[in-house]
């Protein structure tokens, strides 16, 4: 039996976690499109073959699921609708407006790892109008089997920022001066990226850096630059919940809200201590980040986009009866058809089920 299905993506960081998915999808010999409903996104998709042009070619493909690494799908697609997430929970909002708000478009949450799992099942309960699934991250796949040690000649620290200014490091200039005059002394390999939304003229700020010692990356493919980093820093990018997964030690820069796993430190006159501190590989910190990881993503198997379409196929064919509508939300769904540019009074407010070929 062919299935469809679609990737749904705003922005190109979503790339890389539906790439993964796209290769099992197409291993497993079924039919596979995208679509962004950004400009920013569609860019980053201009070299693939099989990118679906406007929403109107996204009705006529009528794909039996959706796979949203975005917030948002629109309701009047008749497809499946699975959220799979375009990041860890970083905790850099308030709880109803961060990883765990519930938009009432979805009729499938596939959850990373304990700590969304049983958060986002709690909600389940109340709600009733979507299943929760656990199956491990897609994006993430490729990082297993973790490399411990970089094949540098001197240590490699992979620098990521955030974009919300009050929470980047990227805007600190103080950190700038400071990178500036550790890659200048050549005792460390550093290699940057930043986040896409972050403003041009800090990306050029910190490009203008470049030298044998500091390189920025223009990618957000960041799975290649976390294996051959030894340490992490950073400031309250989710980066540095999948960074951390090698058990790899992460310094931070006025973290949001400091935990045990990461060396925190809150003045760029701390950062040279700090890597130096991090490159030891502390026990106690280690420890701490095992523990975490445990919670967050479970899976170091590399199989989890394997795990996300088959629990995607089984529960398109599951009886759903269970579930009740979803929420009318009249603004949502405006707010939807106006990036769109598509205005129809069409809606589906039940979840998908496909019937089995005899």
């Amino acid at each position: 039996m062919n299935y469809t299905f679609l990737i749904y993506i705003s922005y190109s960081y979503a790339l890389p976690i539906g790439s993964p998915l796209e290769q099992e999808i197409l291993k497993k010999g079924y039919t596979v499109k995208w679509f962004s409903d950004l400009e920013e996104g569609s860019k980053a998709l201009k070299n693939k073959s099989n990118v679906l042009g406007s929403i109107h070619d996204v009705i006529n493909y009528n794909p039996d699921i959706i796979l949203a690494a975005t917030d948002s799908v629109p309701d009047f697609l008749r497809g499946l609708k699975v959220q799979i997430f375009h990041g860890f929970n970083a905790e850099k909002r308030s709880f109803k407006k961060d990883h765990f708000r519930i938009r009432g478009l979805f009729d499938l949450y596939c959850t990373q790892g304990p700590s969304t799992t049983t958060v986002f099942k709690e909600i389940a309960k109340k709600r009733k109008h979507f299943e929760v699934i656990e199956t491990g991250w897609s994006k993430v796949d490729s990082l297993f089997p973790v490399s411990l040690k970089s094949k540098n000649n001197k240590p490699t620290v992979f620098i990521a920022s955030t974009f919300t200014e009050r929470l980047s490091l990227a805007y600190n200039n103080n950190v700038y001066e400071m990178i500036k005059l550790l890659s200048s002394k050549g005792d460390y390999y550093f290699e940057m990226v930043l986040h896409p939304k972050i403003s041009e003229d800090i990306v050029a700020k910190w490009e203008s850096l470049s030298n044998n010692y500091f390189k920025y990356y223009n990618t957000t493919d960041l799975i290649p630059l976390f294996r051959r980093a030894d340490v992490m820093f950073a400031d309250t990018t989710s980066a540095i919940q999948e960074f951390g997964l090698q058990q790899k030690p992460i310094v931070t820069f006025n973290h949001y809200k400091p935990k045990p796993y990461l060396i925190n430190i809150t003045k760029a006159s701390e950062i040279k201590t700090a890597i130096q501190e991090a490159l030891t590989y502390p026990e106690t910190i280690l420890n701490e980040l095992a523990k975490f990881n445990k919670d967050l993503h479970p899976y170091s198997d590399g199989h989890s986009s394997e795990r996300v379409i088959n629990t995607c196929i089984n529960f398109l064919h599951k009886d759903k009866s269970y579930l009740k509508s979803k929420p009318i939300n009249l603004v949502r769904k405006y707010k939807i058809r106006k990036r769109l540019q598509y205005y129809t009074l069409k809606t589906y407010n039940r979840a998908f089920t496909k019937h089995r070929e005899n």
